[in-house]
């Protein structure tokens, strides 16, 4: 990206947020009423690219492929099967035509044990970022923009600086807004800040710092509750998310655990192996043997030391590890992976929403004058109260109707706690409760319209 660490990691320098309103429009030039004119929307796209993260440098599959097949463990059994080569060239140059053919066989098994399992590792790889690539295009993001006074759904990478959109609970924010307008508008910020509960958004500044104040929402955010009418002033590498990827781009990953471990491995085994390959090749030579059957042994006692079958098994197990992962719902992208996440002793988080889902439960009711437990269990085995009960009944529709929270459609075949929900995490898990208990959720608002909210 061209960029310095050093700069990315300066905080976030900009005045939208505190600006009037009118000075906002004129620097981006846009109009209240009509918004961007196409020609100014064409310019602006040819001026500032697309509203879209700029996609991290991705390694050519052949050098993928070369690593798999000639990285780390795999080169020391390449170095074995060349000696094996070397070792049975030497036999059949010497004339003798009853050598036996041990070092052909155990060179070819070598080679052939390398190659397998290196085109092995890579199909597990290129196939987990086959299916990374392919969620990316699942479900295309659109956004509802304002253009020469008319109101156009566009993909969120056609948007651009200047532009005024409206988002609706359950949209995902698809820039850096400022608020024009906002009616009971919440959004949830966990997947930026960590912050677990939803924060209102206002078209008034309250901060100075453009992460706490409530005029600005930010690109990949959720919006769970209200409307809200804003206009863009940040798209792509530009956003706060942008800054962020920028910062993570910018890291080393370095070694993993158990590429440390095989590097060090092999520099024992190869000092091992040599240490005795020298030594037996001395003892044999000072014995009176001849210098290629001197030779031949050095070779021989060096591949003896080199555990063939330690690449293949290391491959499988890391194989069927990621296969178990990925049936719980984990893809895992490379293979070390999974022996770096078996070697983590401590994580470090900061608040609520970074590691966990934000999916809350409900766990405990008061109704009839009691506390008692929610029985959260999909067959309903758990803890145990009256259904029948008048407070129940009438706490069941106050759950029920007062709430913005709708399942998604075409779950009905999903266990209703991993259903996903549209609105805010607390109305969703009250939500989940009732139709866990009654089932009845949807009959009980089709039999009570809303008229109007308060």
């Amino acid at each position: 990206k061209g960029k310095d660490l050093n700069e990315l990691k300066k905080e976030l320098d900009i005045d939208f947020h505190k600006i009037p309103i009118e000075e906002c429009y004129q620097r981006l030039g846009s109009n209240p009423e009509t918004g961007l004119t196409n020609a100014q929307a064409r310019s602006n796209i040819e001026r500032d690219g697309p509203n879209c993260l700029t996609p991290p440098k991705t390694t050519p599959e052949w050098i993928k492929f070369c690593k798999n097949l000639f990285g780390g463990f795999a080169l020391l059994l390449w170095t074995g099967a060349i000696l094996c080569f070397l070792a049975y060239g030497i036999e059949a140059s010497s004339g003798n035509e009853d050598m036996l053919k041990d070092n052909l066989y155990l060179g070819i098994v070598l080679a052939t044990v390398v190659i397998v399992t290196g085109i092995f590792s890579y199909y597990q790889e290129n196939k987990s970022s086959r299916i990374m690539d392919s969620f990316k295009n699942l479900v295309p993001q659109y956004a509802l923009a304002l253009r020469e006074g008319q109101r156009v759904t566009l993909k969120a990478e056609e948007l651009t600086m200047g532009d005024i959109v409206e988002v609706k609970f359950g949209d995902r924010v698809p820039a850096d807004l400022r608020v024009l307008e906002a009616r009971s508008f919440k959004v949830d910020n966990s997947s930026l800040t960590g912050e677990s509960e939803p924060q209102a958004r206002s078209p008034e500044f309250t901060n100075d710092n453009p992460l706490e104040t409530k005029n600005l929402a930010f690109f990949s955010t959720n919006a769970v509750e209200g409307t809200m009418r804003g206009i863009v002033i940040g798209i792509g590498d530009n956003t706060v998310m942008g800054h962020i990827a920028g910062l993570a781009s910018g890291l080393d990953t370095g070694e993993t655990p158990i590429a440390k471990e095989i590097a060090h491995f092999i520099h024992i085994i190869t000092g091992v192996a040599a240490f005795l390959g020298v030594t037996f090749f001395i003892i044999a030579f000072v014995l009176g043997y001849h210098w290629l059957d001197a030779v031949v042994f050095l070779i021989g006692i060096i591949v003896a030391n080199v555990p063939e079958g330690l690449l293949a098994t290391v491959t499988v197990c890391l194989t069927l590890t990621a296969k178990r992962m990925a049936s719980k719902n984990c893809l895992v992208k490379n293979l070390e992976a999974v022996e770096t996440l078996g070697s983590t002793s401590t994580i470090c988080s900061d608040k609520t929403g970074t590691l966990t889902q934000n999916r809350m439960t409900v766990a405990h009711m008061w109704f009839d004058g009691t506390i008692t437990e929610a029985d959260t269990t999909e067959d309903q085995s758990g803890a145990q109260f009256d259904k029948s009960s008048a407070g129940w009944k009438a706490l069941v529709k106050i759950a029920a109707l007062c709430s913005r929270a709708e399942f998604k459609p075409n779950q009905s075949t999903t266990p209703i706690l991993k259903r996903e929900v549209t609105g805010d995490a607390s109305e969703a898990a009250i939500l989940k409760c009732v139709e866990l208990t009654t089932g009845e959720t949807e009959a009980i608002r089709k039999r009570n319209k809303k008229i109007c909210e308060i």
